[in-house]
This record gives structure tokens, sequence and C-alpha cells, in this order.
């Protein structure tokens, strides 16, 4: 059980830092596009992103279950 926990947040957090960083991206594409970088809203949206993955992830990873059928 504590290496499958081990192995979910392991994964989660691996598409949530991928999200995070995608979502920066873009948002600070848009901004320089406009000519205004509000940097509080970039790194809002982009944890709002991240933390959103995480709760995505809780549905399941692809990763964990092909492990699972190892």
């Amino acid at each position: 059980m504590l290496k499958k926990t081990k192995a979910w947040c392991r994964a989660a957090g691996i598409r949530a830092v991928k999200t995070f960083a995608q979502t920066a991206a873009a948002g600070i594409g848009v901004a320089a596009a406009v000519n205004t970088a509000d940097w509080l809203t970039v790194i809002s949206t982009a944890l709002t992103a991240a933390l959103l993955s995480l709760l995505t992830s809780a549905a399941g990873l692809p990763e964990i279950e092909k492990e699972e059928k190892e």
C-alpha cells in the first residue's frame, strides 16, 4: 500500500509540475502579446492548474495502472 501511495504521489507530482510549467509558459506568452505581465495572475493561474491536475489524478493515473498490471 505504501509503495502504491508513493508511486501515485510521484506520478501525480510530475504531472502537476508539468501542468504548472505549461500554464505559466502560456500565461507569459499571452502577457507578452498584450504587452502586460501581471506575474501574480500568471503564477496564481499556474498554481490553480497544478492543483486541478492533482485532483484529476485522484481519478486514476495510467502510469500507476500500467505498473500494477506488470
